[in-house]
């Protein structure tokens, strides 16, 4: 089988990108490990050599055992039994595989068995993970619970639960509840303190948590008597060695069918307080959940990458009117258009990747130190351009992956509606990452702060003014255009000075903004390697024909049109 870093050479030319440097010099505290651990780089070419040959083992087992397991644990899926989930037998062996490689713990501090990687390293092989398994990617890839461990927790907690994920256990994050799935603020599960004990218990429902049987699980819940807002919730860590929570059921999903949904009960469960009372919500689970959309984001791209690569394979094997249907203006025109759409998410990805990267280093090292002027100024810089790229990131590669699914389907024709070929399971598991983690309607939320504050504006300055080659100056060319013209609709939303307005366009104006955020990032890409000035080209025309269409929508609407959305009254009391 194919090795899935190895035969993708776009992941090695993300991989070393630039600011990389940067990102393993902070990461790796000028290298301060290599006298304590034989496995620590000894420089910044070590690191990079160990990052390489970390993925070409994630690639080489997604090749041979992930990827080939997807079909039957699709088939198979997950099971209770004595309150126990039992993975499908592909899952467990694509658990086991990944768990003897040392896989888990990938970001993780030495101390604590982990591997010391940046996040780049580690979201390139939820990449690979996605692409052979978009399902699995959801078990392996909430080792992401330990970084808010790491971040957040006691030392002694630290000390206790993280060795155990680095060494192959695995970890859930049970947040929504029946009543409370996008509005977290709604979270009921009670947590109650007892005096004579000194502990805290857990009782109420948990419902759609992902693994969640996991063997540690980080749980909102309500630690303060009389509240009904964020303000009244905290976090906790549960065992699951207590044995306090039944698994009432796996739920039957459409797609992702490896991955056990689950419905918990907790009565009586014992559980231990994450950092301060009342910050659960309000400054611990933000940084969970931004963690969860950055790997989602890699799950959208990976999944496409597979989506795209069997639509290519199915193109030229089937033949038509005596050709290829791979030579028909139909098919290579949705291919091309396929492969910007996935290569400006790549792309987007990697450099969300960076900058989380780069604050979440300096935050570390802000608990070992004081930061000078500097680094705090660069801190908050990076910092910001993660909490804006973020939402912007997960809202357009998950779309972007349900259409190149859509897509490849479509060039499979009747054939990929069948169970016999891999894209009508690829198809069914895309369908999720727009909705989990938040929609891409929150996302939006999320993002046009990014749109009025004026930060995509700024960093889009930034773009433009980064060095180009001359053949590429009629790229840019375009790019202001677009950027002019996203100035001017954003002035016309925001000069109305009304919230609703401003809601009501505001995933156009963010989809505006990533159409030049991405045609940039692409555009610089192609700087370094003309091999991406195909999809440079594709997706820059393509950006600005949606843009276009944008502005001239928000051009030609009043504020007086939003009536015409609105339900009556009678279709509210419906």
């Amino acid at each position: 089988m194919a090795n899935f870093f190895k035969d993708n050479p776009d992941l090695l030319f993300h991989l070393k990108h630039p600011l990389m440097k940067k990102i393993v010099s902070l990461k790796e505290r000028d290298f301060q490990d290599r006298d304590n651990y034989d496995y620590a780089p000894m420089d910044f070419e070590d690191a990079m050599d160990s990052y390489e040959k970390v993925l070409e083992i994630v690639g080489e087992i997604c090749g041979d055992i992930v990827a080939p397991n997807a079909e039957d644990v699709d088939a198979e899926g997950p099971k209770i039994v004595n309150n126990e989930v039992i993975y499908a037998k592909g899952t467990q062996e694509n658990l086991d595989a990944l768990v003897k490689a040392g896989l888990m713990g990938i970001t993780l501090p030495r101390q604590y068995d982990g591997l010391n990687f940046p996040i780049v390293p580690y979201t390139m092989a939820a990449d690979i993970v996605s692409r052979a398994d978009a399902g699995f990617v959801n078990i392996w890839g909430l080792q992401d619970c330990a970084e808010t461990i790491n971040e957040f927790a006691s030392e002694d907690q630290k000390e206790r639960f993280l060795p155990r994920i680095a060494n192959g256990q695995t970890a859930a994050m049970d947040l929504t509840e029946p009543d409370a799935g996008s509005d977290l603020q709604a979270v009921q599960l009670k947590a109650t303190y007892d005096e004579g004990s000194k502990k805290w218990y857990l009782n109420g429902v948990k419902r759609f948590i992902t693994n969640g049987d996991g063997n540690v699980s980080l749980v909102l819940a309500r630690s303060e008597a009389g509240t009904s807002d964020g303000r009244g919730l905290s976090m906790f860590i549960y065992d699951r060695d207590h044995k306090a929570v039944k698994v009432r059921r796996i739920e039957n999903k459409m797609g992702i069918k490896g991955s056990p949904t689950c419905e918990l009960v907790f009565k009586d469960a014992p559980a231990e307080l994450v950092g301060n009372r009342k910050m659960g919500l309000i400054k611990y689970v933000m940084a969970l959940m931004n963690g969860a959309r950055l790997g989602i984001g890699a799950q959208s791209v990976g999944l496409a990458e597979g989506a795209y690569r069997e639509a290519v394979d199915y193109a030229n094997e089937r033949k038509q009117f005596g050709k290829a249907i791979i030579e028909f203006p139909a098919v290579y025109e949705l291919l091309a258009n396929m492969k910007s759409k996935l290569d400006a998410s790549r792309s987007l990805l990697y450099e969300t990747s960076r900058f989380v990267d780069v604050y979440k280093a300096y935050m570390h090292i802000s608990s070992e130190r004081s930061l000078s002027k500097e680094e705090r100024a660069d801190m908050k810089y990076y910092q910001r351009l993660a909490d804006f790229f973020t939402p912007l990131l997960k809202g357009m590669s998950s779309e972007y992956c349900n259409q190149i699914c859509y897509d490849s389907q479509q060039i499979h024709g009747g054939s990929g509606f069948m169970k016999d070929y891999p894209i009508e399971r690829m198809y069914r598991d895309a369908r999720i990452t727009t909705i989990y983690e938040g929609t891409t309607q929150l996302q939006v939320i999320a993002a046009i702060r990014g749109v009025t504050t004026n930060a995509f504006l700024k960093r889009i300055r930034e773009y433009e003014e980064m060095p180009l080659k001359p053949e590429l100056h009629s790229y840019r060319r375009i790019l202001i255009g677009m950027t002019e013209e996203y100035e001017k609709a954003v002035k016309r939303v925001v000069d109305v000075d009304n919230s609703e307005y401003l809601d009501f366009h505001a995933r156009r104006l963010v989809e505006m903004a990533g159409h030049i955020v991405m045609g940039y990032l692409l555009l610089h890409d192609t700087e370094r390697n003309a091999k991406f000035r195909m999809s440079t080209d594709v997706y820059i025309k393509h950006g600005r024909a949606e843009n276009r269409s944008r502005a001239d929508y928000i051009a030609n609407f009043d504020i007086d049109d939003l009536g015409y959305f609105k339900p009556d009254s009678s279709e509210v009391e419906k």
